[in-house]
């Protein structure tokens, strides 16, 4: 199943393995064992640390094995093969269970050794879905620094008639002791924080004991971390805080344009910003979550931003670059049906409608490329724009255009999104032509309808537009002095990553201007 290179690539990895590692295989007399059984004897063929076994009683899953450490506790399982996205997880998950160090803060490693109880994951997955591997390799570092915590990872596509019992329309989906636990994307810090109940407390304490900062970036998209690194190499005392570092962008699949880099992917893309901003005196401040803002009461005094937690950061100046996120229809059903049909990451969940009929709404760039990847997947994808013609780049429409199994309906103004109180069946629309309702028979419903600014917690402080983006001058100035703004949140046209960039270096520029002005001015006051 693996080519030479990808061998070669492996090969040299197991050398990081310093204890001996046994893939424990359980199979039927199916084609995906076979596959799993070649892809594990050419895996113990690259090692002498490594072995295969075979125990078709182990695990009542087929095919699945065991990653284990020979005579301990120690492993992780995963169930279907974990390919595409996921094959990452797989090296890291025999790396860490072969002894490699684990690459973790030592307060986080403690934290994990000091959770008290049994812990029993399962995390359904797609081999497409980029945000799944970030919780795989989570849960799976868990298992091997605590014995006491237990993770499956399973494919949601080889296991379809579990994920139709279980009602799994939308991965990563996790389950703790056979209940639901989470669905998205979330950190290792986001998961140990959920079951360590005192780790927010702790957390706020530590923040409020920061000092005032000379640029306080709130956001940490391409934007945000562009503005944090141009501060920090001015020399000036650096914060940044984050819901999530790399916010939409770890939602991307593939990225064409970014210049001089011809293909990457979001998540990797985030992974490399953030070892940039890694290299300058950024204090980094990941998971929190702003919520109000206090604008200084006179030029060149802090401003403080107050966070979920409880806890406050003050900034001698503030860059907001706080994004955007997926705009939702606001129809009936839609918040129901959400994760029960309703989606919004095709990449992610389209696996999980195999063989089904589903819906996009949207003819922009996201809907039609939703459109065309699921094609590829689905029984037959229904497009629901609203405008009289698509909105998406020509060589788009002629793609879609030749996909068989795509219906354009032009003119549709989704009403509702019907189900049956479990899950999704279909999606009601007006034809804005003749003003009939008609519907749809859909098993998924992917929204694709543009952006909304994560500008709410702003209202009262800054200037916004109708549109709820932050009003900014040509430099990058708020209507607050000493506060900017830049990316996706703001009035800048063209919601792009390249953009982003330049506008968060901007206004880190912009930020150091005001606090040369306003230190000269302050000292001008004082001496008279």
């Amino acid at each position: 199943m693996l080519d030479n290179k990808l061998k070669d690539q492996l090969k040299a990895y197991l050398e990081n393995v310093t204890q001996p590692v046994e893939l424990v295989a359980s199979l039927d007399d199916g084609d995906k064992s076979r596959e799993l059984e070649e892809l594990l004897g050419e895996i113990a063929s690259l090692s002498e640390q490594v072995s295969l076994l075979r125990d078709d009683d182990a695990d009542v899953r087929r095919p699945s094995f065991t990653i284990r450490r020979a005579g301990s506790d120690v492993a992780v399982r995963f169930a279907g093969i974990p390919m595409g996205h996921e094959f990452t997880s797989l090296v890291l998950a025999l790396l860490q269970v072969g002894g490699h160090p684990i690459k973790a803060s030592a307060e986080v490693i403690e934290q994990i050794r000091a959770l008290d109880g049994d812990y029993h994951f399962e995390t359904f997955f797609s081999q497409s879905c980029q945000n799944c591997p970030d919780v795989v390799q989570a849960l799976n570092l868990m298992s091997v620094v605590n014995p006491r915590i237990r993770h499956e990872s399973i494919d949601g596509a080889v296991f379809q008639d579990e994920v139709e019992e279980r009602g799994v329309m939308a991965v990563p989906s996790v389950y703790l002791n056979g209940e639901p636990f989470a669905q998205g994307r979330m950190s290792l810090e986001d998961i140990v924080a959920r079951l360590d109940t005192g780790s927010e407390g702790r957390e706020a304490e530590k923040i409020n004991a920061r000092d005032p900062f000379d640029v306080l970036v709130i956001g940490g998209g391409p934007g945000g971390a562009s503005a944090a690194i141009y501060a920090a190499r001015k020399g000036i005392r650096t914060g940044i805080a984050a819901e999530r570092f790399g916010g939409q962008v770890m939602d991307t699949l593939g990225i064409e344009n970014f210049i001089s880099v011809p293909y990457t992917e979001g998540p990797k893309l985030v992974a490399a910003l953030e070892e940039h901003v890694k290299d300058y005196d950024v204090d980094i401040m990941d998971r929190q979550r702003a919520e109000r803002l206090v604008p200084a009461e006179r030029p060149g005094a802090p401003h403080r931003v107050e966070l979920a937690n409880g806890a406050s950061l003050e900034g001698r100046t503030v860059v907001l670059a706080t994004g955007a996120r997926w705009k939702a229809l606001g129809v009936p059903g839609e918040a129901e049906y959400r994760n029960k049909g309703v989606a919004y990451c095709p990449h992610c969940d389209g696996p999980l409608f195999k063989g089904k009929r589903v819906a996009v709404i949207g003819g922009g760039n996201s809907g039609v490329e939703a459109a065309i990847d699921l094609a590829g997947i689905v029984d037959h994808v229904t497009v629901l724009e609203f405008a009289d013609e698509l909105n998406a780049d020509a060589v788009l429409q002629n793609k879609l255009d030749s996909l068989p199994n795509v219906t354009v309906i032009r003119s549709a103004q989704t009403t509702e999104v019907t189900g049956d109180g479990n899950r999704v069946n279909g999606v009601d629309y007006k034809d804005r032509t003749s003003g009939e309702i008609r519907h749809v028979e859909v098993a998924g419903v992917f929204v694709q309808i543009g952006l909304l600014p994560n500008t709410e917690w702003l209202q009262g402080t800054v200037a916004l537009s109708r549109y709820g983006e932050i009003e900014i001058d040509d430099r990058g100035a708020t209507s607050v002095p000493g506060v900017l703004a830049a990316g996706d949140a703001t009035t800048v046209p063209y919601k792009q990553i390249v953009i982003a960039m330049g506008e968060g270096s901007k206004a880190a520029l912009s930020a150091f201007d005001f606090l040369i002005r306003n230190s000269v001015d302050q000292e001008d006051e004082a001496a008279a």
